[in-house]
């Protein structure tokens, strides 16, 4: 699930909706989830919804999920995902919407490792900084997405410390997109680097 309902208030627009080599800021993040082929994709949209639907191509096993509570905060579309998931899933799989420079690989690896170890939870490190994806085994989605945590997940994770395996990248963390000032600065960082798109 692709968490994508925020406001976007320090950029001043959606940042869904920026122009990155052709394609907006989104559809990376969508096209890093085919690739990775996994059962289902679920866009958890909230803020300027309809609009950012109408511009997002989604695979045949796509589906768009509403927060409408997407105001109080990111733990409601974790909650508003994993409520919409298949009720087949025994794991969700959880990448923010604003990082398109995710690894190509990182989906598959974080995965791997949760069916290696059988999590719960397994968690992307870049060094030693927590970051996405986040593997959520079934058994502790309840725990995960307890009301009145308006922090999340991560809460949990401070919790019960002994459910996350960690998987270590040597990459630097993937950036976030929150102001005009780090889009500039991965628009600069991808043209320095050839262009290169995430399959590649």
């Amino acid at each position: 699930m692709i968490l994508a309902a925020g406001t976007s208030s320090r950029m001043g627009r959606p940042k869904q909706l920026l122009l990155l080599d052709g394609r907006i800021l989104l559809q990376h993040v969508v096209d890093l989830a085919v690739r990775a082929e996994l059962d289902e994709i679920l866009v958890i949209l909230g803020h300027r919804a309809p609009e950012i639907r109408e511009r997002l191509e989604l695979p045949s096993h796509g589906r768009i999920v509403l927060n409408e509570d997407f105001a109080s905060g990111q733990a409601s579309s974790l909650r508003a995902g994993l409520a919409a998931a298949d009720p087949e899933a025994t794991a969700a799989v959880v990448l923010m919407g604003d990082q398109p420079g995710l690894p190509p690989h990182a989906i598959r690896r974080v995965l791997d490792a949760y069916r290696r170890t059988g999590g719960p939870v397994v968690r992307a490190y870049y060094g030693d900084v927590p970051g996405h994806p986040v593997v959520l085994g079934r058994a502790i989605w309840d725990e995960a997405v307890r009301e009145g945590r308006d922090e999340g997940a991560r809460a949990a994770f401070g919790s019960h410390p002994e459910w996350i395996v960690i998987e270590r990248f040597e990459e630097a963390l993937p950036a976030e997109v929150d102001t005009p000032e780090e889009f500039e600065a991965l628009k600069a960082a991808r043209s320095k680097s050839g262009g290169e798109d995430e399959g590649a």
